[in-house]
């Protein structure tokens, strides 16, 4: 679970801490600030229509 979610035109920029990391954002096939404790990542459209369907 996201701390924060900031939708934008081409998807969703994600604010969250490090122990809440989805196994896509861990393995980096996800764009990602990694700043220590928060994570911001981002997720497009497209990869959130490819994670749907996993």
């Amino acid at each position: 679970m996201a701390w924060l979610y900031i939708k934008l035109p081409g998807g969703t920029l994600k604010v969250k801490p490090r122990s809440h990391l989805r196994s896509l954002e861990l393995n980096h096939l996800v764009p990602m600030l990694d700043l220590g404790f928060v994570i911001f990542s981002w997720w497009s459209r497209e990869q959130v229509k490819a994670d749907r369907q996993r």
